[in-house]
């Protein structure tokens, strides 16, 4: 069942989101040369609980870490650990909290020092798929209309979507209905309403779609080898546009 949530509970994922967006900002300032994804993970957990939260990922199904941090052809899911960034490394950062019953959930893509061309479109590409979808999160309009608004910009560039991974809904839960896959056709799916809170995350592979799961369990590669980037933010559907409830503070 698809929550709508109320004018208080709103306000509690206001507060949620704001924490998660700064937290998703100190990450990306930390990306650079030399620096660990274990360190950046680490100083992210401590920014979330010193704002009173709790990392929304740490021991989420047994994951290992509060943020996930994926590099170059990790899609989603990397655990941090020793692995050092480099020069031309893009990493993806995906974060979350919880404070006052509910979660905020947000990611982006970031270049670690200067990156080629063509890894900056990749990420520009990505980033701006989450816009072209959400120009179609309003009242009235249907879920996939979101989903197929996406596909298109993306592979309009010649990119692919992930299949295997989606966006969904947020709330009290990390996860909730419904699920918001990055591909689809128009005036299909569930008919959006004012109060429900999407978290729309375009996954995109700069090759072919397959993808790989790591033995560990959790990191998800690119089946070629070819680069991926990732941006996320939790929307609320209103009775006019849309409200990017983790939105960078500038």
């Amino acid at each position: 069942m698809i929550t709508l949530k109320s004018q208080s509970e709103i306000e509690l994922m206001r507060r949620a989101g704001k924490i998660t967006a700064a937290a998703r900002a100190l990450a990306g300032e930390m990306v650079r040369p030399g620096v660990t994804t274990h360190e950046i993970d680490s100083a992210v957990e401590q920014f979330i609980r010193k704002q009173g939260a709790v990392p929304s990922f740490l021991h989420y199904n047994g994951y290992p870490a509060s943020v996930c941090i994926s590099v170059n052809d990790e899609i989603i899911h990397g655990i941090p650990g020793k692995r050092v960034l480099v020069e031309g490394d893009i990493v993806s950062i995906d974060v979350g909290a919880y404070i006052g019953g509910f979660h905020g959930d947000c990611a982006a893509t970031f270049a670690c020092g200067k990156i080629s061309r063509k890894a900056q479109s990749l990420i520009d590409v990505t980033r701006q798929s989450f816009f072209e979808g959400i120009q179609y999160a309003k009242e009235g309009q249907r879920l996939q209309d979101i989903s197929a608004a996406i596909q298109k910009y993306v592979e309009s560039h010649g990119y692919s979507v992930v299949r295997e991974y989606v966006g969904h809904g947020v709330g009290a839960k990390m996860h909730e209905p419904p699920e918001i896959p990055n591909y689809g056709h128009p005036g299909r799916g569930p008919r959006l309403l004012r109060g429900m809170t999407l978290a729309i995350e375009p996954m995109v592979n700069a090759g072919k779609a397959a993808i790989q799961v790591l033995p560990d369990g959790w990191t998800v590669k690119t089946a070629d080898g070819k680069w991926a980037a990732h941006y996320e933010n939790t929307i609320l559907i209103t009775d006019g546009e849309p409200e990017i409830l983790t939105a960078p503070a500038i």
